[in-house]
């Protein structure tokens, strides 16, 4: 078949060279003037294969990204993955902007190129949790749970010493960030007021039980200034397990974006210069950050979507210490109860049902009522007098 139609493809050339009109050549081939004329230009009196077919798709691509882009792509992602840091394409895109390249790649044509190199290996597949089930807090809507962190001390050359307060939205991925002087309770009071002001009061605070969140061990019934804090802005403070900080997984990852995106990236030697780059490192991660988990929208996007009004501080300056004790609220505890039998909530111990062991229970405070409830699986199982200082 293949043959027939060169041959057919060389008579017309043939005709027409001859000086048969092009009309007539047409008519007899029931072909048109623009086939007999490219094969007309395709001639080569001593080359036989110019009556052969070529293909039609285009030799160039104007979408396709140019090759030292995609070798740069290529050279990012193996240096982040052997240096063991974050090394998707949103990692890599902002180390493309970084390196100041011109016409950035999206997202998706990044995933692209990685699929197209076998450059996709993650160290560990997905988490799966195993073992003693977990009490989850909601994360369905905006600000309905904030994890917190304190990162440090950390150092700049000055030399400059701080602590990094961040804070992160589950349902959205929005952080809010504050360099902080020290770990003392005013300071972190100003932190977490500073970014509420802008993230919008959240409805469960999760933090480790560090002095700085819980307050003093040895006097767990005196409420911390934070705790204090959170119950008179409406906050229910929800504290992990004692030496467990995957619990509060969300933020522990995002400090490790925090330290390689930031502290390890941008040149600071001054307070101010601190102050300035976090805000910036904040906004940047909130307005361009992608996330898988957000369907590819980034935090602020994420928030617009769900057009839900979000509760603000309503003044601009934190509250002061000492802060009163609340007289209403409730603050969580949640604890595994070990072969001991005993329920640690600071320097004291509460007896356990023998069948709580090696169940995570929550140990609820309620202010008002002066009571400490446990619950597992939001079932109440004990409860225990617990007058407050």
């Amino acid at each position: 078949m293949e043959d027939d139609i060169q041959e057919e493809r060389n008579r017309a050339v043939q005709r027409f060279l001859r000086g048969e009109k092009p009309e007539a050549i047409c008519a007899s081939l029931n072909r048109s003037k623009s086939w007999l004329y490219k094969w007309v230009e395709r001639y080569v009196a001593d080359d036989d294969s110019w009556t052969e077919s070529r293909s039609c798709c285009p030799h160039t691509f104007a979408s396709r990204t140019s090759k030292e882009v995609e070798e740069i792509i290529k050279m990012v992602r193996l240096n982040l993955y052997n240096k063991g840091l974050f090394c998707g394409a949103q990692a890599i895109l902002w180390e493309l902007e970084d390196l100041g390249i011109t016409s950035l790649p999206s997202l998706r044509t990044i995933n692209r190129i990685l699929s197209r190199n076998e450059l996709t290996h993650r160290r560990t597949g997905k988490y799966e949790p195993k073992g003693t089930p977990y009490p989850k807090l909601p994360s369905a809507r905006p600000n309905q749970t904030h994890q917190v962190d304190l990162v440090g001390p950390c150092y700049l050359k000055g030399p400059l010493r701080f602590y990094g307060l961040n804070v992160i939205d589950l349902s959205t991925a929005r952080c809010g960030l504050y360099p902080s002087e020290t770990k003392a309770g005013q300071n972190v009071i100003d932190g977490l007021w500073d970014v509420w002001k802008r993230l919008g009061i959240p409805e469960h605070l999760q933090m480790d039980n560090a002095m700085s969140f819980f307050g003093s061990p040895r006097h767990p019934r005196g409420m911390g200034q934070v705790i204090r804090l959170c119950l008179h802005s409406g906050v229910e403070p929800w504290f992990i397990p004692m030496a467990e900080p995957w619990r509060n997984g969300v933020i522990e990852k995002f400090n490790d974006l925090y330290q390689q995106k930031f502290l390890d990236k941008i040149m600071m030697a001054t307070a101010d210069d601190l102050k300035t780059e976090t805000l910036a490192f904040e906004q940047r991660h909130n307005i361009s950050y992608r996330y898988s988990k957000l369907g590819g929208k980034t935090p602020v996007k994420a928030l617009a979507a769900t057009k839900i009004k979000l509760r603000f501080p309503a003044k601009d300056e934190a509250p002061r210490q000492r802060l009163k004790r609340p007289e209403t609220g409730r603050y969580h505890l949640v604890r595994l109860i070990r072969s001991n039998l005993k329920l640690n909530i600071g320097s004291e111990l509460f007896p356990i049902a023998p069948e709580l062991k090696g169940e995570y229970v929550v140990a609820t405070i309620d202010v008002k009522e002066q009571k400490l409830k446990l619950f597992l699986d939001k079932t109440q199982v004990d409860e225990f007098d617990y007058k407050l200082c």
